[in-house]
């Protein structure tokens, strides 16, 4: 059908209002699992420091009717540390941009301040699960807290070739990556026997998403079923019966792909030196600045209670 001549349409229109959705869609991730599971204390300074300890193994402890008691030497506690880390987000928005009339937001500032806090949380997850190592820091180089792929070395299932654990006592030691391989349930079921022997009590798997597929492919003692009324096929694990107890899986996908953690979860703890706060920054111009900062470090209560499988296969 012809257009009639001299029809005013859109394409030449000065002054249509935008359609502009008051609605910001944001598929970000933004959960934490790590750090929402374990506890949360106080540090005293950017060196901090717990101690650990361990009962005696257990013995036959017979002894003679009236002997003479020998005493056994005391053995000390063990004394750890790990270094404090400062993780910031900041803003600066214009006097004039967070007064205009702007669509899914009631004022720019606060709307950077939310998405500001979301994103702080997320970079400390990455942090806390990491395979990093702890550093004094500087003037020129920023302190860094060691992370949990760098604490564990107890109960782990062989790491790949050429692979080798971090240091628990000294934290500043990364473990060195090996030769990736397949996730297999015999890894899953020795470390969880090998935590439980140490005396663990692990209630959560954390991994990431392919290996969590693996893990959901796992026979186990079970029969996947077919739910033919409500025409569903349950094809995942979430709740993994091991013969040391049942362990929760949690996907994370801010932890390394190529690590599954067995964790006791009140083993680990975050201590902040500097909670999260906000910070109002100098004005020095037509602007507001803000800093949304939190100082803390991970704190391996007893990293025996908990293990990993390293050096997995990610594709």
């Amino acid at each position: 059908m012809a257009i009639v001549t001299n029809t005013f349409q859109t394409y030449g229109a000065i002054g249509n209002r935008e359609d502009l959705s008051d609605i910001i869609y944001n598929i970000s991730p933004t959960d934490t699992p790590f750090m929402s599971s374990i506890g949360k204390e106080k540090a005293e300074g950017t060196l901090h420091e717990w101690q650990t300890d361990a009962l005696a193994a257990a013995a036959t402890n017979a002894q003679v009717e009236g002997d003479e008691i020998a005493f056994t030497a005391v053995v000390p506690t063990s004394r750890i540390n790990n270094r404090t880390q400062i993780s910031r987000k900041s803003v600066i928005v214009s006097g004039t941009q967070d007064t205009v009339n702007t669509a899914g937001r009631n004022q720019e500032l606060a709307y950077q301040i939310s998405k500001n806090a979301k994103e702080l949380k997320r970079d400390m997850e990455l942090v806390l699960c990491n395979n990093q190592s702890a550093a004094v820091g500087g003037a020129a180089a920023a302190r860094t807290s060691s992370g949990l792929a760098s604490w564990i070395q107890t109960n782990i299932n062989a790491i790949g070739a050429n692979g080798a654990t971090g240091g628990v006592d000294t934290p500043g030691i990364l473990r060195t990556n090996g030769t990736q391989r397949a996730f297999t349930e015999a890894q899953l079921k020795g470390v969880a026997a090998s935590c439980w022997n140490s005396g663990g009590d692990p209630s959560m798997i954390m991994l990431g998403s392919f290996n969590k597929q693996k893990l959901s492919g796992f026979t186990g003692g079970s029969t996947k079923m077919t739910q033919a009324d409500d025409k569903k096929l349950v094809a995942a694990i979430d709740i993994y019966e091991s013969d040391f107890g049942s362990m929760t899986v949690v996907p994370n996908r801010f932890s390394r792909s190529r690590d599954v953690f067995v964790l006791q979860p009140d083993m680990w703890a975050v201590a902040y030196l500097r909670d999260f706060q906000m910070i109002d920054l100098a004005k020095t111009g037509d602007a507001e600045k803000k800093a949304m900062l939190a100082e803390y470090t991970l704190v391996a209560k007893n990293e025996a209670a908990n293990g990993a499988i390293f050096d997995l296969t990610t594709a």
